[in-house]
């Protein structure tokens, strides 16, 4: 057993044996399945903490022969594969993690020799007979040992794109990276599988990329690989029935990537810390900061912030991915701004309807963070009086309410107060705090109409009034609250008993004045 070469199963079992494991051993069905085929070069793409490494690691487990791995897989789906014994712990399989050699490195150059270096250390010593022409010429000597043994590779290569993180705006090194990647696994018989993973699909540079034997499969496209991006809705409904958490919760907090074979997608570490403390919040800012994201929205493309205000009050955006880089620094357009928030796990992809959407409520707080900090004029105090709105509204406070609404008015191109969805997104956005407490309806289905935004407390909060809010333009607000009654929504709110706040809203569009009333009622 070899730290890169052949290496065991221990960072596997570590994850099979932790609190929480979710079973992705079937992804092993797809891998044998392009062994030694024109299918063998895979790479997959994923936001941090979706699982990368422990998929990684799984496949380094089951294919080296470092190990012997009966014992963690035997009953896991895998094993029921006809092929699972066929490929159990058959190949001499190299592991590498880019990010821990770049760590070591003051340089490109130096990462590319120290890998060099280390395989061979590892070659030489389970290879002793062999007599190699070059000992530093990896790709050469691998090739000389396929010849004497016919034992083919499977290389494995985690964090394969942290050199485009790290080396952002080296053109240079970044090109010398991928020149040697091309060199170690492209045209290769030697190689039966090469599987990269990492955040970014593979960089394009010149006319053509260094790495165009590779099948990808990235959060805008993942095809045959969907469910593997993260939990699936029947997994989590299995941890929610094991750790006794609210579904409905649960799926409005971390659900939302949706792919065309998956149509349901959750994201895997801030489902497992839910579980774990038994707390729906945000845990994302564990593993990226808010400061990265308002980087990104705050580049100046036309319509960027406008389309980032529609996506923050539930819409979809249309998006162009083809111009992308797949890289953290080229960018031409808004579109690429789009594109690489897809692959930072940021915004979902409707591949349908080629559109965006910020998926689930822990990633639209970090846009809510993002943009209370930056310099968007009344959209970002509207964010940070988003508290005070909602304790006015609980004070039955209908001057302040106003007085709030009005300085969430929202100027953008298309946020105008000339349609009740406009005004919907709005108070949405202006209600934003509410989340924290309520969750958050809008249309809501009831008695003989809809309601447009419906906030029903979350079981912890019991003491928390349900909000009806009726948004009106050029009417009234006694007329948005007499609407409210006269369809009776609270009727056909059967899950819910207590007390509720009807707020109505009205805009004015000549003088553009907001008033407000609010009524209490008891259900």
């Amino acid at each position: 057993m070899g730290i890169y070469l052949n290496p065991g199963n221990a960072a596997f079992s570590e994850a099979v044996h932790s609190q929480i494991y979710v079973d992705k051993t079937e992804l092993i069905s797809y891998t044998n399945s392009v062994l030694a085929t024109n299918q063998k070069n895979i790479c997959v793409s994923r936001p941090r903490r979706f699982g990368k490494s422990i998929t990684a690691n799984m496949l380094a487990a089951y294919y080296s022969k470092g190990c012997q791995s009966d014992t963690l897989f035997k009953d896991r789906k895998i094993s029921c594969s006809k092929d699972y014994k066929k490929y159990l712990n058959t190949y001499t399989t190299i592991f590498l993690n880019i990010q821990e050699f770049l760590s070591r490195s003051s340089n490109v150059e130096e990462l590319i020799q120290r890998i060099r270096r280390s395989l061979m250390r590892e070659i030489r010593r389970e290879y002793p007979t062999i007599d190699f022409y070059d000992e530093l010429d990896l790709t050469e000597n691998m090739k000389e040992i396929y010849a004497e043994t016919n034992e083919p590779f499977i290389i494995i290569i985690d964090e394969w794109d942290c050199i485009f993180r790290e080396y952002a705006e080296d053109k240079a090194a970044q090109e010398r990276y991928l020149d040697f990647l091309r060199d170690f696994l492209k045209d290769k018989a030697h190689i039966h599988l090469a599987y990269m993973t990492g955040i970014l699909p593979i960089k394009k540079y010149g006319t053509h990329s260094a790495l165009n034997m590779f099948d990808e499969f990235s959060m805008a496209n993942p095809g045959v690989l969907a469910q593997y991006v993260g939990f699936t809705e029947n997994e989590v409904r299995c941890l929610c029935s094991d750790y006794q958490m609210d579904l409905a919760e649960i799926k409005e907090w971390y659900d939302g990537y949706r792919f065309e074979k998956a149509s349901s997608i959750y994201s895997p570490r801030s489902v497992v810390a839910a579980m774990t403390s038994g707390i729906c919040d945000s845990y994302w800012n564990q593993t990226e900061t808010f400061e990265a994201l308002r980087g990104y929205i705050d580049m100046n493309f036309d319509g960027l912030k406008d389309d980032v205000l529609s996506m923050m009050a539930g819409e979809m955006v249309p998006v162009n991915t083809g111009s992308f880089s797949n890289d953290m620094t080229t960018f031409h357009s808004e579109d690429d701004v789009l594109t690489l928030l897809i692959h930072l796990g940021y915004l979902g992809y409707d591949f349908s309807h080629k559109s965006v959407f910020i998926p689930n409520n822990e990633i639209r707080g970090e846009f809510v963070n993002a943009v209370s900090v930056s310099q968007w004029g009344e959209v970002s105090k509207a964010l940070k009086n988003s508290a005070d709105l909602l304790n006015a509204i609980w004070r039955k406070d209908e001057e302040k309410v106003a007085v709030y609404m009005e300085q969430a008015h929202f100027e953008t191109s298309h946020l105008q107060y000339n349609n009740e969805n406009a005004l919907s997104y709005t108070v949405s956005l202006a209600l934003y705090a509410a989340r924290n407490f309520y969750q958050v309806y809008r249309e809501f289905p009831s008695g003989s109409g809809f309601a447009d935004i419906v906030y029903l407390p979350r079981k912890e909060f019991p003491d928390k009034p349900a909000l009806i809010v009726e948004l009106k333009w050029n009417k009234s607000a006694e007329g948005a609250i007499h609407q409210i009654l006269k369809k009776q929504y609270f009727q056909n709110l059967e899950d819910y008993s207590g007390n509720m706040l009807l707020v109505g809203i009205n805009y004015d569009l000549k003088t553009r004045k907001h008033e407000c009333k609010i009524l209490e009622f008891k259900k």
